[in-house]
């Protein structure tokens, strides 16, 4: 197992949330996702490595951008 720590900017809301878990949720070899809102702090937990450009379009077509 890894996880790997992002900072994801402009969530204002728990849809915000819900709809980046979902996207980064969908990326093969990712076993869980917890954003915290306050924070924009994204942890990803995988089996294995994930890209960082695979979680940035996933961020991404969630509506939201990695910084």
């Amino acid at each position: 197992m890894a996880t790997a720590t992002y900072t994801v900017t402009g969530m204002t809301c728990e849809h915000c949330v819900a709809s980046v878990k979902e996207e980064v949720g969908e990326i093969p070899g990712v076993t869980g996702v917890d954003v915290d809102l306050a924070s924009g702090r994204l942890d990803v937990t995988s089996e294995g490595d994930v890209d960082r450009s695979a979680v940035e379009s996933a961020v991404t077509e969630a509506g939201y951008q990695l910084s």
